[in-house]
């Protein structure tokens, strides 16, 4: 069996969130994120449980071996416990003889301390390493490390210490003491002794392998009180320095050897962010060192089987106080003994590669899979991480080998989604103006049905007026002033009736009868018939004297005095008005009424082109005005628009009428500029 035959983390499936938190901090990039899952791909992982330490929604699941435990205790056969040297971490309310006490009170016959074997580990790697054949060594005590080079630097399987694991060399050790039938129970803080205690066979064979937090569970289904125990003891042989294991850079303290920083002997280097790179260039020959300590984690004291929240240097010094009291209190004589008891046994181990071998992109297939994530130039490469991996080219690699999939990609994600939001937003504002002009076509084809019930009645009594101003012109009509005003009577009441019949015709469908008109000539003629007050100012400009448009200019004189009678009537004490006209693009003029008035509140903005809309006095005014001119200007063609302040805390009050209207250019005709 190999290592990479077990599962030693599973992902469930209903708790994963996809935050690729865990592909960010699997140094074998083993996860695959497949149908919004990030699933653990067993032959790619290491088994250093990085995943499960920082998947915040419990996702990730490690192997569980509780039911093989409580077999083995529950057999015939003689057990022992062997317990990592990082216990005195993980077991801050009590000593290490609460921690006997209660591993004999669930069954263990031998409660051994795995620090012992480090203790035979340290020796013979100072053997090697000083008393053998000059060559460079990578230590092997740390089994995800021994994985990781087997299958991603298998030409390093050379140059791992030909030595087995602390663990293994217990569970020799414990054999030859008391026996090969003797079973052997590894307790510690790592998932990667799971998969070696599965891979070891024979003399070094571990039958079970259980994290600190499964003992824990262990201990609760016995419903064991440690309050009640008597004080007990680990057996010997006991451990020396070897218990310093557990720490960074403590396989070397052991061994009696130094990292000492002028020669660069030995080199040590731990964490998910550090070991992947030494190995690298210790394979380069970059890293020129006899010896690489090589952790997985930042010890073994922050393994993914711990269980306590202290951080990392409470948990050394706990370690450490621990080795401390153990040195001041321990028969180094009697632990000399056993070490030269065991002298002769055997902790050698050779390694074999277990390379994976998959397919490598070529620059083609990577530039084309960075293209469809919109990275064209190397600007584009933010290397942001957020996707898991660090750069967006190990990302793109991770696609073309199935591990990744392009939503990954937090810019790419944002861009897709901004684009989407543009489209959305594009659409629903189109929709929104359809809505729009719907509601107004509604609200003006009602003024036209009223308009047409009532026009007879209208038309009655103007054609009555129409009748006898004409009489009195006949009769009065040499009278100059007379004459004139009865001239005035006689052109209202014929734009009264081109107003009912406009809106008759606007009922009825009709189209406007459109003709090019200057738009200068068509601002004089429709504000001939307006009286200003003195308290009023009026000014027209225009950029261009030759701007024309196609009018009805019945209808858009109509547009133009609503208007202006309703600035007028904003600017009761006084004010002034402007009236202008610019070319607005090559295909569009636009016509601005502006005054100083007192402005319109900003909730009645969207609804001043309701018909019958109004906040005149009763009596007053219609609500007409603004939703027949609406109405026309559409009929154009054209929109009308408004922008108003009323409140002068803001700045100037007033309001601004614009009317955009196609503009109409004769075939060969020049526009001059003024």
């Amino acid at each position: 069996m190999k290592a990479s035959d077990i599962a030693l983390v599973t992902t469930i499936g209903e708790r994963c969130r996809t935050c690729f938190t865990c592909v960010r901090e699997c140094p074998a990039k083993a996860i695959r994120i497949e149908d919004g899952q990030a699933m653990v791909l067993h032959e790619r992982c290491i088994g250093c449980g990085n995943c499960v330490q920082v998947c915040s929604q419990g996702a990730k699941k490690a192997v569980n071996s509780l039911e093989r435990a409580q077999q083995l205790l529950d057999s015939d056969h003689k057990v022992a416990a062997a317990i990592a040297p990082s216990f005195a971490a993980q077991f801050t309310e009590h000593d290490e003889t609460h921690l006997a006490a209660l591993l004999r009170a669930l069954g263990f016959d031998i409660v051994h301390e795995v620090g012992f074997g480090a203790d035979l580990i340290a020796e013979r790697t100072r053997e090697v390493v000083e008393d053998g054949p000059l060559q460079r060594w990578i230590a092997t005590s740390c089994p995800a490390i021994v994985t990781y080079v087997q299958r991603y630097h298998p030409k390093l399987c050379s140059s791992l210490l030909p030595l087995v694991s602390p663990m293994v060399a217990s569970a020799r050790a414990l054999r030859a003491m008391h026996g090969p039938e003797l079973k052997v129970i590894f307790i510690g803080p790592c998932l990667a002794k799971k998969g070696e205690a599965a891979f070891t066979k024979g003399n070094s064979r571990v039958d079970c392998a259980l994290t600190f937090g499964e003992l824990d569970e262990l201990v609760a289904l016995k419903g064991l009180n440690t309050e009640t125990l008597p004080p007990d003891s680990f057996d010997e042989p006991r451990a020396q320095l070897g218990a310093v294991f557990a720490l960074s850079r403590g396989m070397v303290q052991a061994a009696g050897m130094s990292e000492d920083l002028a020669t660069g002997t030995v080199v040590s280097a731990d964490g998910r962010q550090d070991f992947p790179e030494a190995l690298k260039e210790f394979e380069s020959g970059d890293l020129d060192a006899e010896l690489l300590d090589i952790l997985c984690c930042k010890g073994c004291i922050m393994g993914a089987g711990m269980t306590t929240d202290e951080p990392l240097f409470r948990r050394r010094a706990r370690v450490s106080r621990y080795v401390g009291r153990r040195q001041s209190q321990s028969n180094r004589g009697l632990w000399r003994h056993h070490m030269d008891q065991l002298e002769d046994l055997d902790l050698t181990r050779s390694f074999e590669p277990d390379e994976l071998k998959p397919h490598e992109p070529d620059q083609d297939e990577i530039s084309s899979i960075m293209k469809r994530l919109g990275k064209t130039s190397s600007s584009d490469e933010l290397n942001c991480r957020a996707c898991g991996y660090d750069t967006c080219r190990q990302h793109a690699i991770a696609i073309f080998k199935g591990m990744a999939e392009s939503e990954m990609c937090l810019p790419f994600v944002i861009d897709e989604l901004r684009a989407t939001v543009g489209e959305l937003h594009d659409s629903n504002a189109e929709l929104a103006t359809t809505q729009e002009q719907l509601m107004h076509s509604e609200r003006l084809a009602s003024m036209g049905q009223m308009a047409a019930g009532i026009a007879h009645e209208v038309n009655n009594p103007l054609g009555v007026v129409l009748l006898y101003t004409h009489l009195l012109q006949d009769e009065y009509g040499k009278d100059t002033k007379l004459g004139n005003d009865l001239k005035m009577i006689a052109d209202q009441a014929d734009r009264c009736q081109g107003i009912v019949s406009g809106l008759l015709d606007f009922a009825r469908e009709n189209k406007t009868e459109l003709h090019p008109v200057l738009v200068q000539d068509f601002l004089d003629q429709a504000l001939r018939s307006i009286v200003f007050q003195d308290q009023h100012s009026l000014e027209i400009s225009g950029e261009n004297p030759n701007l024309s448009a196609n009018l009805d200019t019945a209808q858009m004189e109509q547009v133009l005095i609503n208007l202006v009678n309703n600035a007028l009537a904003a600017m009761p004490h006084g004010g002034h008005l402007n009236i202008r006209y610019f070319a607005h693009g090559e295909d569009s003029l636009d016509i601005q009424v502006i005054d100083t008035g007192c402005g319109i509140p900003e909730k009645n903005l969207g609804r001043i082109f309701e018909p019958f809309f109004t906040t005149k006095a009763q009596g007053k005014g219609t609500g007409l005005g603004l939703a027949v001119s609406y109405g026309i200007v559409k009929m154009h063609r054209g929109k009308l628009t408004v922008k108003s302040n009323d409140d002068s805390s803001r700045g100037p009050t007033g309001t601004v009428f614009n009317i955009s209207l196609p503009r109409y250019v004769q075939s060969g005709q020049q526009e001059v500029s003024s």
